[in-house]
């Protein structure tokens, strides 16, 4: 049990990082750890952020690698951030653009790959 609480500390050290790392680059936090519907084989997105006129969904790995944090993605897991992704513009009525990034936290380094997904 010892250890999944270390990993979720570690998951909320990486997207506190993560945020403070976007804002710095001029972009405002919509929401973090953003779920559609409990039981409906939808994902939870890591941050969604804003800048201009793209609406940005953010998927954050904390891994000792960043070879490792790519890997941790996966196809499914992919499709279902996308089918929520859709979900929340639906919800927001967004006409304007949209990406999805991965950000890996690999210690205090922080490696930024945009509209990856």
């Amino acid at each position: 049990m010892r250890s999944d609480f270390n990993s979720y500390k570690t998951g909320l050290r990486a997207e506190f990082i993560a945020r403070m790392f976007l804002r710095l680059h001029g972009y405002k936090i919509l929401c973090g750890r953003y779920v559609t519907g409990k039981n409906t084989n939808r994902a939870e997105i890591d941050i969604i952020a804003r800048r201009a006129n793209t609406i940005v969904f953010i998927e954050v790995k904390s891994r000792p690698t960043l070879d490792a944090g790519w890997r941790a993605i996966t196809t499914s897991q992919a499709a279902r951030l996308r089918r929520a992704a859709e979900t929340y513009l639906m919800k927001q009525r967004w006409l304007g653009g949209a990406r999805f990034d991965v950000i890996v936290v690999c210690g205090w380094r922080v490696y930024w790959a945009k509209n990856v997904i």
